[in-house]
């Protein structure tokens, strides 16, 4: 039984006011304030009266089989659940569903597309990048989770000014994965010192775009070569994509002289005195000073953003249900941009997620530049650092765990802070065992999973009624609160609800660890097995959550 829903109703039949009195019910930080709480300043705008007098009529007027009492307190309305409902029905929907309990199944039926990653194809992926595959494969899996049929997509840009600048540099040299940054800073250097040679590289991407066959191979062979090497080092950290999705197709299946065609019939796209195609925004009230979209080249020859309206206008076809592009805030107002040409076209936009930046201690990163921190580094240092504090821990190597637990501790690291949010990353702090990590959640269901193996055998069924500490309580609690944070984190495409609410657990168990013991031989049998199956409810969810998050959950630590 969802008992916050169950209060819903309570409400709903009291007051009926046109309310959402599931978004106003809260959980009270304390066992001793009840298991749920109304506050009650929403009511007293509707009502007309104080909060506190609101509280002190309403609260009387609740009862159920499964209510124990409903208690005012100031301006708040205090529920407290029968113990005995509340433990067996947690439990007991824990152990039937097992890896499936959270889950809504709201998905069924449905189709989801996410466009994620999609980073250029010009160099190994920096840190930064990073972020949106790992945002955008946690909402993958939470959207699989709730039962969506679905697909991901990675958009390649690999007609660029910045690919034909690898062709140029590259000449008839054969480039390696690992030599493509360097090459990429190289010539971005001779291209500042010596600005003719861009030249070199737009006549590179006008033979492209005219289709000639050796022009053409050559932007393969590099573009090949970064995808396999960028797939290969996401895949690692089991990041997988179902398409890749080329943007070389908008230039030879002339879906782009289509899309202008259509634009064209709206009235609001002109040549300007430079000769390029360009789009008027200016009814959309785009915070730019220049509300014109540019399209084409003065040689007509297409642009990134009108390959791209093309492109997002095939996904939209193709979406049939939710249609999601994981991008940087760097891209808000491009998004508008491309949305308002959507919209003259009577096409509904993807949602977008926009994510904020990982940092370096000098500032963002700009593979540009050449002032990255790459992933593939990165994450190699990570799994060193693991396996040296489990040799320091245990007195052997274990590269396995190692990889589990440094993969773990970046992932959590990026995906507990608000998309929204600026990442400053730092790695001695995300690979702690303990904190607001994740080798400490990791480690709290390698502890419990440790207590089920001692116990031998979990029993089918015990008797609740014997778990009355507050600690067992409030864990409890936070179990019981698991389906919640996955319903949020998939309504706003939002990983940090998931993983600050498995934090919250792993907390809550750790409590309950130090406070009441399991395997004991003074602890009375009856509630020895209780305990077990919370031990046993709290490793299935910590698990499930871990993998919402594309994290690992180790059986030993």
């Amino acid at each position: 039984m969802d008992y916050k829903e169950e209060i819903a109703k309570l409400l709903k039949k009291e007051l009926k006011l046109n309310i959402d009195f599931l978004q106003l019910i809260e959980v009270p930080p304390t066992p001793e304030m009840g298991d749920y709480a109304l506050p009650c300043f929403t009511l007293a705008k509707e009502l007309k009266k104080a909060p506190q007098q609101i509280a002190n009529e309403l609260a009387p007027l609740f009862k159920s089989s499964w209510l124990d009492k409903a208690e005012a307190k100031g301006p708040y309305i205090n529920f407290f659940i029968k113990k005995s409902c509340f433990f067996e029905d947690v439990i007991s929907k824990i152990q039937k569903e097992k890896s499936n309990y959270g889950s809504s199944k709201e998905g069924k039926g449905k189709n989801a597309l996410v466009e994620h990653t999609s980073i250029n194809p010009n160099a190994s992926p920096h840190v930064g990048r990073a972020r949106n595959a790992l945002i955008g494969d946690s909402i993958v899996r939470i959207l699989k989770f709730q039962g969506y049929k679905t697909e991901t997509h990675y958009f390649v840009n690999d007609v660029g000014k910045q690919i034909a600048m690898l062709v140029y540099g590259a000449g008839k040299k054969k480039v390696t994965f690992s030599g493509l940054l360097q090459l990429y800073v190289d010539i971005n250097n001779k291209v500042k010192e010596n600005p003719e040679l861009e030249k070199e590289v737009f006549s590179l991407l006008n033979k492209l775009e005219n289709g000639d066959k050796a022009t053409k191979q050559k932007f393969k062979a590099i573009v090949d070569t970064c995808i396999k090497g960028q797939a290969k080092i996401f895949g690692e950290l089991d990041i997988k994509y179902d398409f890749f999705d080329y943007e070389s197709q908008y230039l030879w299946n002339k879906r782009t002289d289509e899309i202008l065609k259509m634009l064209k019939k709206t009235g609001k796209l002109s040549e300007d005195e430079e000769g390029r195609m360009v789009l008027n925004q200016e009814e959309y009230s785009l915070p730019t000073k220049a509300p014109f979209l540019v399209l084409t080249r003065a040689d007509k020859t297409s642009l990134y953003p009108l390959r791209d309206i093309a492109y997002t206008i095939d996904k939209a076809n193709r979406a049939k249900g939710k249609n999601i592009v994981v991008l940087g805030e760097d891209q808000k107002l491009y998004f508008q941009q491309v949305n308002s040409a959507l919209d003259l076209l009577k096409f509904k936009a993807p949602e977008a997620v926009h994510y904020a930046f990982v940092l370096l201690s000098d500032g963002k990163m700009s593979t540009r530049q050449g002032n990255v921190v790459l992933l593939e580094d990165f994450m190699k240092d990570a799994v060193s650092k693991a396996n040296e504090e489990i040799k320091k821990r245990y007195g052997k190597a274990d590269l396995k765990t190692a990889k589990a637990i440094a993969y773990g501790a970046v992932k959590y690291a990026m995906l507990k802070v608000a998309n929204e949010k600026n990442v400053t990353f730092d790695m001695d702090t995300a690979l702690n065992f303990e904190g607001e990590t994740g080798p400490y959640i990791q480690y709290t269901y390698a502890r419990a999973r440790s207590i089920l193996r001692k116990a031998k055998k979990v029993p089918a069924k015990a008797d609740y009624c014997l778990l009355s500490a507050d600690s067992e309580k409030k864990l409890l609690v936070a179990l019981c609160a698991f389906p919640e944070a996955v319903k949020a984190a998939e309504a706003h495409y939002r990983p940090t609800d998931i993983a600050q609410h498995i934090l919250d657990i792993a907390q809550a168990f750790n409590e309950f660890y130090h406070s009441c013991q399991c395997l004991s031989d003074c602890v009375e049998p009856k509630l020895r097995d209780a305990r077990l199956l919370l031990v046993s409810s709290t490793s299935i969810v910590l698990k499930t959550g871990l993998s919402l998050l594309g994290i690992d959950a180790p059986e030993k630590m």
